[in-house]
């Protein structure tokens, strides 16, 4: 007799411990699924691309950043490219990148970087990471409820040709430009910069950013 209540209690012993078993694994799978990180992100495509100059547009860009390179891709297939426009064209695209932070998916995700010259990109990105885009919250997966900038209208407010010397190499005809921007959502943009000084230097026919000065 004691030996079959042992073996009922070892029994039901048994049976509670596979049902607690079976109900934590099954809340496992539910949570698995209810988790953001099983959701599938949508990655970015090349929809449009300049060749000799090394630019791509991707899907993901906002409509104004789009009607920009169309006008770029305008000005660098034309027999004379007219320099002027060409600095003129890729200081609003680099601003309208880099500083509307609502269209960025993230921290590391930074804006502007097809402008930047390739031996400044390393230290440019470390920046941005550490003071502009440092509280910048996930968006990957659409859910993201914080108030970041989106920059509105652009004015380019001088264009000069001077001497600059990057990396020991000298430019003669630097293009330095003056520009300043307004957000669309004033009271989401305090405090955030909102004009600059822009130096492209030449490598080869490309014109690549190597300074920004407020």
């Amino acid at each position: 007799m004691v030996k079959k209540k042992r073996m009922k209690k070892k029994s039901k012993i048994i049976l509670i411990v596979l049902v607690v078993v079976i109900l934590v694994a099954v809340d496992a799978v539910l949570m698995l699924r209810k988790n953001p990180s099983d959701k599938k992100v949508k990655e970015a495509k090349v929809v449009s691309k300049i060749d000799n100059y090394g630019y791509s547009l991707k899907n993901d860009k906002s409509k104004e950043y789009k009607k920009l390179f169309a006008e770029l891709k305008k000005e660098l297939s034309k027999k004379e490219v007219n320099e002027e426009e060409y600095a003129k064209l890729i200081t609003k695209m680099f601003i309208v990148d880099f500083y509307s932070l609502n269209d960025r998916k993230a921290k590391t995700d930074i804006g502007g970087v097809d402008f930047v010259h390739e031996k400044a990109l390393d230290n440019f990105v470390l920046n941005a990471e550490d003071t502009f885009y440092k509280y910048v919250e996930s968006n990957i997966y659409n859910d993201r409820k914080q108030d970041l900038p989106i920059v509105d209208k652009i004015t380019i407010d001088e264009v000069k040709n001077e001497e600059f010397s990057y990396l020991e190499e000298i430019d003669e005809n630097a293009f330095v430009v003056t520009a300043s921007w307004t957000y669309k959502d004033e009271s989401k943009a305090k405090g955030y910069q909102k004009e600059g000084v822009f130096t492209f230097v030449h490598v080869g026919e490309k014109l690549c950013l190597v300074e920004i000065t407020e």
